[in-house]
């Protein structure tokens, strides 16, 4: 493959450009059609939801408030308020709107906070955001020094102006950096991160398409440049320093592009492809939305790899000769004698000389970072959330001041039964401990179903509401619909929201099992060992675990001015599925190398030293480039994004500081010719792969 892109280099160039030309057209055209699916069949929001559509239930419609605050009382108001409320009542994507001064529970009890209630023809997800963009602009224009108006809810939140896109260009410019300052040459720094700006632009391209097909959150797209970008130059850069390391050995530059292709090439052909296993591994969790990204987050990777195997040679056949020019000059200013990797090969042998100590130190610290992610508790960010400035997360304010932390995320009880069932469900939820007040319950248009709104006594997030869920579920609702023969339901979307974050905990660990076993079976075969994958696997699992306790302390505990509140539910499985397929792309690209020096000496300590002075460097460097790359979206507005950031650079971080650099050299060491061992019977009926080069057996 190598070989035809380097002969047919101005070919390959222009069908790259003409590719991502026309699918970047195609989807300019087409435009995109992402949207949230957060169905969760089987669960009982999921049934109450259906229940609600399919009864004509005025509930089944989204709502956002309009949120009144005056300290002379919001009555004195209302001759502004009611011509607003007419005007946005006939506006696109209204259902219906219901004034705070028709309905007396709207205004608080000291009479300064009203809201009023906005039915939408549909789900938030599905109004257009400019639709309730103008609702906004309408509301607010009444609001003067006396009067406050916000507006809240979901469909409010998702409307909002979101934030320049300074994640993305500070993590270009980052990875512009560090590459110019590893290679010494703009022309160098700049080859690795041109192929993954033009497969991040045709993955974007072939996502929007594919949203058309299947469902692709709204939310993919950030998720998909970040990952795009960074394992784009993570994998251009591992293939470039071989074709380096090449030249530094005398090969002419069409012969050091085969070289590097054939081996680091393999590697990142194997890494990439245990990306996409670990990634389709989410399919299987049945969760809409979670499978559109990582469909969309799969097909950026294949873009990624189908571009550092077709691209990178072409740029290399061309600027091959200049590169040579300058590496050979770099080479000669540093003097006779001096040989590439000369640090790492004495930090390697430091740490082979106390294995021991290194290793506990190593992982202890591990351990001790992913502490806190037993405590972990999966959710999904609400308004209360979001920044103070927003408007949505002034009126969640508001409504909790006025009307009680639990306003916010009322649980919907649903009663299919006749009005009398609907009273009696009513008066008992009243009563119940942890319930704030329970509304009169509401008939659907077709008297089949009755709707109580509960207020918890906790806000939407908070533990409390959690276990007044359950409670309802397990311990109120059985015997209610034993007295009144009605079916009990308890949904809305602070129940929706649970479900689903129980849903995705209780299936991670086979999700988890299947990827970790189909990884280590692919190094078994590989590296015909038994040692390498379990290694591989457990120092894997430290370094997620270790992210995941640090994401916890953060956005959970509310450590360095975090908003405190749960992890969003997805983070855990997706960070998960990108970090094994990285970290596995380094434990190759590594572990590869240190068994070329096996074959060859069959000196394992000599074997470790080289590996490590030979990919310390580039591995190092590539971590820093994906760890800027992915901290940079610790800088968005969007609360899953900052996660998303902060989760994957820390474990990129400790997997390319801690874990390749100390504890596999310490491991290896200690493990010394035992760690090639593999069983003479399973070496037998195994089938035979390899990602090293011919030559090397």
């Amino acid at each position: 493959m190598a070989g035809w892109a380097q002969r047919h280099r101005w070919a390959a160039l222009v069908l790259w450009v003409a590719v991502v030309a026309a699918i970047t057209l195609g989807s300019t055209a087409a435009g995109s059609a992402y949207k949230n699916d957060f169905t969760l069949p089987g669960t009982d929001s999921q049934r109450a939801t259906d229940l609600f559509e399919r009864h004509g239930s005025d509930q089944a419609g989204d709502s956002i408030q309009i949120v009144f605050k005056d300290t002379a009382g919001v009555r004195s108001a209302e001759e502004r308020v009611e011509p607003m409320l007419a005007e946005v009542k006939e506006m696109a994507g209204v259902a219906d709107v219901r004034s705070p001064f028709a309905d007396a529970s709207a205004v608080s009890k000291d009479g300064t906070i009203a809201y009023a209630s906005v039915t939408l023809d549909g789900k938030a997800e599905e109004v257009p955001k400019e639709d309730v963009a103008k609702i906004l602009d309408v509301a607010q224009d009444i609001a003067d020094d006396d009067l406050q108006v916000e507006v809240g809810g979901e469909a409010a939140r998702n409307a909002e102006d979101q934030s320049a896109p300074t994640a993305e260009l500070a993590g270009i410019v980052a990875a512009m950096v560090i590459l110019v300052l590893l290679f010494g040459s703009f022309l160098a720094a700049s080859i690795p991160l041109i192929t993954a700006l033009f497969a991040v632009g045709g993955a974007v391209g072939l996502i929007a398409l594919a949203s058309h097909a299947f469902t692709v959150a709204d939310f993919t797209p950030p998720i998909l440049m970040l990952v795009g970008l960074g394992v784009g130059v993570d994998y251009a850069l591992l293939i470039f320093y071989r074709f380096r390391h090449e030249l530094l050995a005398g090969s002419r530059p069409a012969d050091a592009g085969r070289q590097a292709l054939d081996s680091a090439g393999r590697t990142v052909f194997f890494a990439g492809c245990t990306v996409i296993v670990a990634l389709l591994g989410l399919v299987a969790l049945g969760l809409g939305s979670l499978q559109g990204i990582a469909l969309a987050v799969a097909i950026t990777v294949l873009v990624t790899m189908a571009a550092s195997l077709v691209l990178l040679p072409a740029l290399l056949a061309l600027f091959g000769d200049r590169i040579q020019r300058h590496v050979l000059k770099q080479q000669a200013t540093k003097g006779p004698g001096t040989t590439e990797g000369n640090r790492w090969r004495a930090m390697a042998r430091a740490v082979q000389r106390r294995p021991i100590p290194t290793l506990l130190v190593g992982v202890i610290a591990l351990l001790a970072l992913s502490a806190p992610a037993l405590g972990m508790r999966l959710g999904f960010a609400d308004t209360g959330n979001g920044a103070e400035t927003t408007t949505s997360r002034q009126a969640y304010d508001l409504l909790a001041e006025g009307f009680g932390p639990g306003f916010n995320g009322p649980l919907i009880v649903l009663v299919k039964g006749g009005p009398e069932a609907g009273e009696t469900v009513r008066a008992q939820l009243a009563t119940t401990d942890g319930v704030a007040e329970a509304s009169p319950a509401m008939p659907s248009q077709d008297g089949a179903l009755s709707t109580v709104f509960v207020y918890p006594t906790t806000s939407p997030q908070a533990t409390g509401t959690v276990d007044l869920l359950h409670h309802l579920r397990d311990d109120v609702a059985p015997p209610l619909e034993d007295d009144t023969g009605a079916e009990v339901l308890v949904g809305g979307a602070t129940a929706a929201s649970q479900d689903v974050s129980e849903t995705l905990a209780d299936r991670l660990p086979l999700f988890v099992a299947v990827v970790v076993g189909v990884s280590s079976l692919l190094l078994l075969l590989v590296f015909r060992s038994i040692w390498i994958p379990v290694k591989a696997a457990i120092l894997n699992l430290l370094s997620i675990s270790a992210a995941l306790g640090v994401i916890t302390l953060v956005f959970q505990h509310g450590w360095f001015g975090a908003q405190p509140g749960p992890i969003e539910a997805f983070i855990p499985a997706l960070i998960f599925a990108i970090v094994f397929g990285l970290s596995m792309d380094y434990e190759v690209f590594l572990v590869s190398r240190i068994h070329e020096e096996w074959t060859r000496t069959k000196v394992p300590s000599l074997s470790v030293r080289e590996g490590v002075a030979a990919t310390g460097k580039v591995i190092t460097a590539a971590a820093a480039i994906m760890m800027f790359v992915f901290g940079a979206f610790v800088l968005s507005s969007d609360r899953m994004l900052q996660q998303f950031g902060l989760g994957l650079a820390v474990a990129i971080l400790l997997d390319a500081v801690v874990i390749r650099c100390l504890i596999v050299p310490a491991v290896m060491q200690m493990l010394g010719e035992r760690a090639w061992w593999l069983p003479a019977w399973l070496n037998r009926k195994l089938p035979v792969m390899s990602i090293e080069r011919p030559d090397h057996g």
